[in-house]
């Protein structure tokens, strides 16, 4: 690069949104220059595509959910068709969405692409993630509707006992605007998403990933979302399923600890690389291509504050371990360290959520 390049580019390192105009007004040169200079970084490779994606910034991209979650927790046990007493909280949520901030709160670069609506939800969706420290500057704002929101009901100790979601605002994230991210698909270390989206949106995302042989990631989040997902199963390099969605995607009942390693070959054959299964208070089940086959599980938490985000934590804690190179061991261990740190909260993600706090429950946590 030349030194005006140079100077350029750090500009937009610092804020990839930033228009020609005040980059302009800061060097004191006419925009037309600015213009011409950034072209020039594009043809050299240092700017990749629109939006200015700097080419040196290794970043983890979630596409899918953000919504407002709302939280009750009944102080006894639960008395069907009738109202109990308890508790009520909400926070920012979204299976994507806290992927995306246990991954920034970890220290990772993280960014989002989303559909809000022009809501007073939106806009605490929007505030909240770029306070974590997530970047979003790629949320689709969905005029006149309703941005999403999740309902959950746990029980006296703090487990879900039913949960209802609203994510029809995603829809109106058009085809179009997917396509126009090409570039910051294409250039992310991981693309990880949820199935929230539409399964035009999912066919795209994986088109797109293949074509950089970027690694895709899946959490399929319920039973009836893993249905959606099953013919695509094979185009993730790693999926997160419970017991009931891996049945789903492998075609089979899991009925004994040896069907978990027949469900989890019949994906690896399929074309997923690695498979965790996450098993509540039984740990996780991990199987990959390379044969490796592994449960593990940690001390329980005895007093869980919400379970609710534990599986996010869980997710972020194994992408976390990718972007830095880590083992399978020591991905299994972050990754059930992060869940352990995330049931401690009311919160669907844990303020305190940390490296520091994930490596303390592992060695509180971790039998030897």
């Amino acid at each position: 690069m030349t030194e005006r390049e140079l100077e350029i580019f750090e500009i937009i390192k610092e804020n990839p949104s930033i228009e020609q105009s005040e980059i302009a007004d800061r060097l004191n040169i006419a925009r037309s220059s600015v213009a011409v200079h950034i072209a020039n970084m594009q043809k050299k490779g240092y700017i990749l595509g629109k939006g200015y994606i700097v080419k040196d910034s290794e970043y983890v991209l979630g596409i899918g959910a953000a919504n407002v979650d709302i939280h009750g927790r009944s102080k006894a046990g639960i008395v069907m068709r009738d109202s109990n007493p308890g508790f009520m909280n909400s926070s920012t949520g979204g299976v994507t969405r806290n992927v995306c901030e246990n991954l920034a709160r970890l220290g990772n670069d993280a960014k989002l692409i989303t559909a809000v609506g022009s809501d007073v939800y939106g806009e605490k969706i929007k505030k909240d993630s770029k306070e974590a420290g997530i970047d979003i500057s790629n949320i689709y704002v969905a005029e006149g509707h309703a941005s999403s929101t999740y309902m959950t009901i746990l029980d006296e100790k703090g487990d879900m006992l039913v949960a209802l979601s609203d994510m029809r605002v995603l829809k109106q994230l058009p085809l179009s605007y997917l396509r126009s991210k090409m570039g910051l698909i294409k250039n992310a270390k991981v693309v990880t998403i949820d199935p929230s989206l539409t399964f035009e949106e999912m066919e795209e995302i994986v088109k797109l990933c293949k074509e950089a042989d970027t690694p895709l990631f899946m959490d399929p989040v319920s039973t009836a979302y893993a249905k959606v997902i099953e013919p695509l199963v094979g185009n993730f390099h790693t999926i997160k399923p419970n017991e009931m969605e891996l049945g789903i995607l492998a075609g089979m009942e899991i009925k004994k600890e040896k069907d978990y390693e027949k469900a989890a070959q019949i994906l690896i054959e399929r074309g997923v690389k690695r498979v965790f299964v996450s098993r509540g208070k039984d740990g996780c089940f991990y199987m990959d291509s390379d044969g490796n086959v592994i449960r593990r599980k940690f001390k329980p938490i005895e007093k869980m504050a919400n379970a609710s985000g534990a599986g996010d934590s869980f997710m972020a804690g194994v992408i976390h371990s990718f972007m830095h190179g880590y083992d399978v061991d020591k991905t299994i261990d972050i990754a059930l360290g992060a869940g352990l740190v995330a049931v401690q909260s009311e919160k669907t993600i844990n303020p305190e959520m940390s490296v520091e706090y994930i490596n303390r429950m592992i060695k509180e946590r971790k039998h030897e």
